[in-house]
C-alpha cells in the first residue's frame, strides 16, 4: 500500500599501518561483507549504490475508497502523534482543509475533528480564509503541521482548519475535509499545496500523480504519487498540454458522436480534469444537442433519462486529444437505478454555466469520463497522460 525507499548500507573498514621510512607493508585484500556473508550461505539483495544520494525521493500506491460512483476518498493523518482524517482527493482545486474542533456546525459535528492542541507539531498561522466550491462553503483559519499521505511525510504543511460550514451539503459528505491537487495560482489565501510542497522538499522520485478510479461502487480505486502503475492501464498514455496553470485544463480538438465530427469544437473547446466532479459536464449551449443526439428524455425533476433496454444501442462519445479519439461509451454516461424494484437509467452528462476559455466551450472531465481512463498528472512537463484503464 505504501511505498519507500529501503537502504542497505554496507561498510568495509580496512586499517592500514604505514612503517615510515623504508619498509612498505603490503596489504592482503580483505573479504567484503557480502562475501562474507555468501560463504555463510547468506546473499545480501542488490541495492542501486546511487540510493544514497537520493534517499528523500519516493512514490506511493494508496488504495483510496469509492462511495457510489460518486466520491473518491481517502486517509491522511495530520499531527505529532498522528490524527487520522476521510478526505476527498480533488484535482478542481487546491487547499488541504479539514474539520476541527473550532467549528460546531452540524457538518462539523458529525465528522472527525482535527484537535492542534493535541499536535507538538502544529503552529498558527492566524490567516483566515473562505472557500466557495460547487456544493458547499465552508470558513476557517490557517495553520501548520505534518502531514503524512500515503507514507509520505510533508513537513510544514499548511492546513485549513474550518471554523464555520453552513448548509446541509458537508454534513452527509463521507470525508473529513479536502486535499486539493491543482495548481497553487488558484489556492485561496496563498497557500501552499500538498503536491508543492511535495515537490520542493524533494519528497518524490518523479513529480508526477496518477488515478485509477474504481467502477459500480466497487474498491481498489488507486491514487499513485512519485510513479505511474502499470498494472493500472492498457495501451499507450496520451499526453497533451495543460493550458492554463490554474485547474488542470486542457484544449479539445473535437468532439465525435459515433465516429462522426460534429463540428461543436472546431474552434477548439477547453476541459477541466476534475476528479471532485461526479459525472460529465457539458458546455451548456451543447446540452440540448448532445441530449437529443443520445435520445434522452427529460422527466419531471429536470433529469435525462433513456430506455434502460437500449442502452447497448445508445451512441459513443469521442474527444479528440492531442488529435487522437478518446471514446466514452454509453455504459460510462449511463447510470442505470433500482428504487422499489423498478429500474430506471439516467443520462450522467450536466450542463455547466461556467465560462468560456477564451471564447472556446467549456467541458469538466470528471468521474465520468475518469472512470474510463487512468490519469496521470505531470507537473514537471505541465502534461495531462489519459490511458485505457484496466
Amino acid at each position: 500500500m505504501y511505498g519507500g525507499i529501503m537502504k542497505c548500507l554496507v561498510a568495509v573498514l580496512v586499517c592500514v599501518v604505514l612503517v615510515e621510512g623504508i619498509v612498505k607493508i603490503p596489504l592482503q585484500k580483505q573479504k567484503s561483507m557480502r562475501e562474507a556473508l555468501r560463504e555463510k550461505g547468506i546473499e545480501l539483495p542488490y541495492q542501486d549504490p546511487a540510493l544514497k544520494y537520493n534517499e528523500l525521493a519516493s512514490s506511493a500506491n494508496m488504495y483510496i475508497n469509492n462511495y457510489a460512483d460518486t466520491t473518491y476518498f481517502g486517509a491522511i493523518s495530520i499531527g505529532t502523534p498522528p490524527q487520522s482524517f476521510q478526505v476527498l482527493f480533488d484535482t478542481g482545486s487546491a487547499n488541504l482543509w479539514v474539520d476541527s474542533v473550532y467549528c460546531n456546525t452540524q457538518a462539523c459535528n458529525t465528522h472527525t475533528k482535527f484537535n492542534p492542541q493535541q499536535s507538538s507539531t502544529y503552529s498558527r498561522k492566524g490567516q483566515s480564509f473562505y472557500l466557495p466550491y460547487g456544493a458547499g462553503s465552508l470558513h476557517g483559519v490557517f495553520g501548520y503541521d505534518t502531514v503524512n499521505v500515503g507514507g509520505i511525510v510533508i513537513n510544514n504543511q499548511e492546513i485549513g482548519l474550518s471554523t464555520n460550514e453552513p448548509g446541509q451539503n458537508f454534513v452527509v459528505a463521507k470525508f473529513d475535509g479536502i486535499l486539493g491537487l491543482s495548481y497553487p495560482s488558484i489556492s485561496a489565501g496563498g497557500e501552499t499545496p500538498v503536491m508543492d510542497n511535495m515537490i520542493s522538499q524533494n519528497l518524490l522520485g518523479s513529480n508526477i500523480f496518477a488515478f485509477y478510479l474504481s467502477r459500480g461502487g466497487q474498491q481498489g480505486s488507486v491514487l499513485s504519487f512519485g510513479e505511474v502503475d502499470n498494472s493500472l492501464y492498457q495501451g499507450q498514455i496520451i499526453w497533451t498540454p495543460v493550458t492554463s496553470q490554474t485547474y488542470w485544463q486542457i484544449g479539445v480538438d473535437g468532439f465525435q458522436i459515433n465516429g462522426r465530427e460534429t463540428g461543436w469544437c472546431s474552434q477548439g473547446c477547453q476541459s477541466i480534469v476534475d476528479t471532485g466532479t461526479s459525472s460529465l459536464t457539458a458546455p451548456s449551449q451543447l446540452i440540448g444537442d448532445i441530449m437529443q443526439a443520445i435520445g434522452a428524455q427529460r422527466n419531471q425533476y429536470g433529469n435525462y433519462m433513456v430506455n434502460c433496454g437500449q442502452v447497448n444501442n445508445l451512441p459513443t462519445l469521442s474527444f479528440v486529444i492531442s488529435g487522437v479519439p478518446v471514446p466514452l461509451p454509453p455504459s460510462a454516461y449511463i447510470t442505470q437505478h433500482y428504487q422499489n424494484g423498478y429500474q430506471y437509467c439516467s443520462v450522467d452528462i450536466n450542463p455547466t454555466y461556467l465560462p468560456s476559455h477564451d471564447g472556446q466551450p467549456l467541458w469538466i472531465f470528471g468521474d465520468v469520463f475518469l472512470r474510463e481512463y487512468y490519469s496521470v498528472y505531470d507537473r514537471t512537463n505541465n502534461r495531462l497522460g489519459f490511458a485505457q484503464a484496466a
